[in-house]
């Protein structure tokens, strides 16, 4: 990973309004924390054998207001958390933005009521410019869809709930 491609990632996690964003890519290890103060920055820290560490970049968007920054992915939390355990939730890998089909006018990959088994794509996520089909980790019926198409997503939020019987 280069120093644009970091770059990129710290204008997009600002975008976000998230407070934290964690990779792991080989020996490449990568947290970005925000911090919305007056004076707003951004940290970087990186920890890897063959890759520099990058210098605190100033936040670019202007400071947050104190409001709940994660209400969508606490809201689908709790609707999971609502939901019968025997459900299993299929979350988010990453950040960025949930897609449910793979162009515009395309149908969705997975619809409520349609039965997935592991390993079948049931939603795109774009990140950085590059879109990642998500499998499913389960065999089951897509019980709800937890997130809006085109919507930005957070690493471990749920997407699928997936009734494994």
């Amino acid at each position: 990973m280069d120093f644009k491609q970091i770059q990129d990632l710290i204008k997009l996690v600002n975008r976000s309004e998230l407070s934290e964003f964690r990779m792991e890519q080989g020996d490449l290890k990568l947290t970005i924390r925000t911090k919305h103060y007056n004076s707003g920055t951004t940290q970087v820290v990186q920890a890897a054998p063959t890759v520099a560490t990058a210098a605190p970049a100033p936040v670019a968007s202007a400071p947050a207001p104190a409001t709940n920054e994660a209400a969508p992915a606490k809201k689908a939390e709790e609707a999971a958390d609502e939901e019968n355990s025997k459900y299993i939730t299929v979350k988010s890998p990453m950040i960025g933005t949930f897609y449910r089909a793979s162009g515009p006018e395309k149908e969705p990959f997975v619809k409520v009521g349609d039965n997935v088994d592991k390993g079948t794509v049931v939603c795109i996520i774009e990140a950085m410019k590059l879109f990642n089909e998500i499998e499913s980790e389960v065999s089951g019926k897509i019980v709800k869809v937890l997130a809006d198409d085109a919507s930005p997503v957070e690493y471990d939020q749920p997407l699928f709930i997936v009734d494994p019987s």
